[in-house]
């Protein structure tokens, strides 16, 4: 048996286009689900809420990231064992990612990507 295919190339940017709005919108959406699971240290809200953006510079390769770019992030980050504030996040402490790495949310992202996905195709 014997397949032809042709590519219309017209059609293989447009898709290429929609994965790249998909993958930007689901790092938005697991940057909402990080602050609204109240699990980044927070005193003012620098952290979570000014310093903490989605970097969509690479995008069309397939590649975005969830940045806090504040000088302390990444001292709090690795460090779990600080005693952090609860009053305002009741959650807060560190590796504040891990759910969505190896924990119960290591789906959260797929799912998120497939929703997206679906709604624009």
């Amino acid at each position: 048996m014997k397949v032809k295919a042709k590519v219309n190339p017209n059609h293989l940017k447009y898709m290429q286009k929609i994965c790249a709005e998909a993958l930007v919108e689901t790092a938005d959406a697991l940057k909402s689900d990080l602050q609204q699971s109240h699990t980044m240290p927070f005193e003012i809200g620098s952290l979570q809420n000014r310093s903490t953006f989605v970097d969509q510079s690479k995008k069309n390769s397939g590649k975005v990231s969830v940045v806090s770019d504040t000088p302390y992030a990444r001292r709090l980050y690795y460090h779990p064992e600080y005693n952090f504030r609860k009053d305002k996040n009741a959650n807060a402490g560190g590796m504040w990612f891990q759910p969505y790495v190896d924990g119960k949310k290591k789906d959260f992202a797929n799912k998120a990507f497939a929703r997206l996905l679906k709604g624009k195709l």
